[in-house]
Parts: structure tokens; C-alpha cells; sequence
């Protein structure tokens, strides 16, 4: 299965039929085939309003906006799995939890980055994934503007779109000082995460920002070496680890255990780099 740790995506699915996998790995593309026209008939439209989650009772704090393209890519999605898997949970950003009795719960976030998408930027994405009770199975990050649709799990790690279809394989080992570290918020969460963060990203190379769910499918791809973030909900990381470890990274939080729970996460291209930078971190939290 797709999991958080040090493996990637040897031995996925054990305990699964082929039948099942393959069920749900059609469902996760009928999901996300249903959220694209959502999201785009929106994307770059002028006026788009967008109401403050973050200032709401319970917010964060933060600015959080939540618009008519987030909820209406949610109910679409929803209904693919009320009509396809009628007995499986979903957890949804915008809608909540479906409680579900067959032991697999349906991830979902409709538009991860909606500040991206406020700004006409297309970094965000459209995340999907299924889990049991032990973490993330398959995932997809899709980005309906550009037309890639990003896939890991039971035994797939591929990305489809302009140039095609080609397998996903992250970066080999090389030294932190040459990396290219992603993240969303410059500041990463508290200002002592965010001490954290810049201690790796002082050492390496290059750090981009204002990526969301954009940042895991390049390192999946190859591009960069590392993603760091912190504050994390599950629906923001189940599909990322499942497209990363599939193509041969690693998905730890900042103690290297366990990260689809949210909360801070580092995503590594390799064992030697995702050491190196959870060193940092760490010694940066001590």
C-alpha cells in the first residue's frame, strides 16, 4: 500500500484483489474527471467572490478562501462516489465526513490552492485518493488548466498530459547544497517552523514558494529535491504521498514518522536528501 515512511511503492496493495484495485483505481479518474469542468468554469473568471474560512468561528487566522468552484468540484466528486462506491467514506475539505461501512474512506480535496486560483496561477490542483485504516492507498493530482493528471499507487506512478504519458521518477541523491526546496507560505507555519524551514532552505540551492499541491507533483516528476510544509490537513497530503512514494520518494513528518495525519510534513526525493534536511529541521526544533 501507499504509505508514509522510508519505502516507496514496493508491495502495494497487499491485501486487495486485482479486481478491487482496479475499481478504484477508475473511480479516483472518474472523480477527478468530474471536478475538471468544475474548477475551470471559474478559473480566471473576473469578480470571482470568495468567502474567508480563516476568519470564521475556528478559523486559523490566516486568510483561507473558499469559492463557488471549490464547493461545486466537492458535490460533483461526491456524487461520483455516492453513485459508484455507495459503501465507502469520504472526507472532503469543503463538506466534511460521510461516515461509510466498507473500511475505505474516499480523500478529497476539490481545489488545493485556492489562492493560486484566485490569482489565476495554476498551481493548484484537484486532489483524490482512497485509504483504509492505516493511511493512503492510491492517489491522483490533477491540474485541470494545463491538462496533467499525476497517479501513484498500486503499482502505477505516471503523469498524463501535453507531452504525453511517462512514468514518474524522482531526483537520485545529491547534496542538500545543490537541492531545490518548494513550499506554499514563506513563513511555514509558527515562527519556530518556520526557523526550521529556513535552515534547510539557507543550505540548499534553490527555494521556490506558492506552490500547494503543484510542489509534490514536480518532485514525483523529477524536478526538485525537496517539499516542506507545516500546518497540514489530511485531505492537503494523502494524494501527494501516494503520487511521491510511488515514484520513489519519501513522506515523513519532521520526526520521519507517519505524515497522513497532516500537520508538518517534508517530501523527499531520496533517502539521502530526506535525512540531510530532517536533520536540519530537527535540530532547528530542538
Amino acid at each position: 500500500m501507499c504509505r508514509t515512511g522510508r519505502s516507496s511503492d514496493h508491495g502495494v496493495g497487499q491485501g486487495l484483489d486485482e479486481t478491487l484495485k482496479a475499481d478504484l483505481i477508475r473511480v479516483a479518474h472518474t472523480v477527478a474527471d468530474a471536478a475538471r469542468p468544475e474548477t475551470l468554469r471559474l478559473f480566471r473568471s473576473t469578480g470571482l467572490a470568495a468567502d474567508d474560512k480563516g476568519a470564521a468561528p475556528g478559523g486559523m487566522g490566516r486568510y483561507d478562501p473558499v469559492t463557488a468552484a471549490d464547493r461545486a468540484a466537492e458535490a460533483a466528486m461526491r456524487a461520483v462516489i455516492a453513485r459508484e462506491r455507495p459503501h465507502d467514506g469520504i472526507l472532503g475539505e469543503e463538506m466534511g465526513t460521510t461516515t461509510g461501512t466498507s473500511g475505505l474512506t474516499w480523500v478529497l480535496d476539490p481545489i488545493d490552492g485556492t489562492r493560486g486560483y484566485l490569482c489565476g496561477t495554476p498551481t493548484w490542483g484537484v486532489l483524490v485518493s482512497v485509504a483504509d485504516a492505516s493511511g493512503p492507498l492510491f492517489g491522483v493530482i490533477d491540474q485541470p488548466f494545463i491538462g496533467e493528471r499525476f497517479v501513484g499507487g498500486f503499482g502505477q506512478a505516471s503523469v498524463d498530459g501535453p507531452h504525453g504519458t511517462h512514468p514518474l521518477a524522482t531526483r537520485p541523491a545529491r547534496h542538500l547544497s545543490d537541492a531545490i526546496v518548494l513550499t506554499t507560505f514563506p513563513e511555514v507555519g509558527t515562527e519556530a517552523e518556520g526557523r526550521a524551514f529556513r535552515a534547510v532552505s539557507q543550505a540548499a540551492q534553490l527555494t521556490r514558494y506558492g506552490m500547494d499541491c503543484y510542489a509534490y507533483a514536480l518532485l514525483a516528476a523529477g524536478q526538485v529535491d525537496l517539499v516542506i510544509e507545516a500546518g497540514l490537513q489530511p485531505y492537503d497530503v494523502h494524494a501527494p504521498i501516494c503520487v511521491v512514494q510511488a515514484a520513489g520518494g519519501i513522506v515523513t513528518d519532521w520526526q520521519g514518522g507517519p505524515a497522513h495525519g497532516g500537520g508538518r510534513v517534508i517530501a523527499a526525493a531520496n533517502p539521502r536528501i530526506h535525512a540531510a534536511a530532517l536533520a536540519l529541521l530537527q535540530a532547528s526544533l530542538a
